[in-house]
């Protein structure tokens, strides 16, 4: 039985906030993209990264999104999901710095971020 904790909070935040963004709203604009990107393809563009960059942070956000939400079964996927999605926003805030980006556009992955941090310290 899933217990709900901070952490459990986060857990399912950090999830569902991935899956949404990678599966329902990847080609939709959202005023937190990089650069001038208008979907998720076209911000991996902006930032100059390879083609499949994009398909590598797809599949390791979607996966760790998928483990957070297992991990309230299997708690032992916690940590290197909480990990993984901490590592990926460091990088994430780094291409936002990388094209000059408003620092409000890259609130959404210090969020995620912090939360990350949270599951792992908490």
């Amino acid at each position: 039985m899933p217990d709900f904790s901070i952490t459990a909070v986060l857990q399912l935040i950090v999830a569902v906030g991935l899956l949404n963004v990678w599966l329902i709203r990847s080609k939709s604009a959202t005023s937190y993209r990089g650069g001038q990107a208008k979907s998720l393809k076209e911000e991996f563009d902006a930032y100059g990264l390879p083609s499949v960059a994009f398909f590598i942070v797809g599949a390791l956000k979607i996966g760790a999104a998928v483990a957070l939400i297992v991990g309230f079964w299997m708690p032992e996927l916690i940590q290197p999901s909480a990990t993984i999605v901490a590592v990926l926003m460091v990088g994430a805030f780094v291409m936002h710095v990388k094209v000059g980006d408003p620092i409000v556009k890259s609130v959404p992955a210090l969020l995620m971020l912090a939360m990350s941090a949270g599951i792992l310290w908490l």
